[in-house]
């Protein structure tokens, strides 16, 4: 692995984290409905952890004299966890949850063997760290989306 490597996959990352915090506030926000205030709770409880993230992220990529990207470099990949046209429509969001944690999984254990592969400790280190965090918010959801899949039928 090289640094260059590394240096992708912290933009990448970065990128992701700031699409989250958009995505967790329009959201937390738009949500209808009884069943939905556990959800905007947790997903507004999570927007300071997903923007602390892209502040680790950010100060790495300024520790490696990288600059983290602006929103003219800004790529969406979040197509999941759009809010639904339906506010009431609480498995759409859950669902788009899951997906963009799965992603955050993927990303960051990407990001630990690359940091590895290039004896960066650091960032591996940070890695681990957001990762530990991305784990336990995805096992969260899916502790709602059986909790709703278990009530509505």
């Amino acid at each position: 692995m090289t640094n260059q490597e590394v240096t992708d996959l912290l933009e990448r990352a970065y990128g992701d984290e700031i699409e989250t915090v958009m995505n967790y506030l329009t959201n937390s926000i738009v949500l209808d409905g009884v069943r939905a205030e556990e959800i905007k709770e947790s997903l507004e409880a999570d927007i300071d952890e997903e923007l602390n993230h892209a502040r680790m992220l950010g100060q790495r990529l300024k520790q490696l004299d990288e600059r983290p990207p602006a929103s003219a470099e800004f790529e969406t990949n979040q197509d999941s966890l759009q809010p639904p046209a339906d506010t009431t429509d609480v498995p759409a969001v859950i669902e788009g949850v899951l997906d963009a944690e799965n992603d955050a999984i993927e990303t960051y254990r990407a990001l630990i063997d690359a940091a590895r592969g290039a004896d960066d400790p650091v960032t591996e280190d940070i890695a681990v760290t957001i990762l530990t965090d991305e784990e336990a918010h995805r096992t969260e959801f899916r502790g709602f989306r059986k909790e709703y899949q278990t009530t509505v039928s």
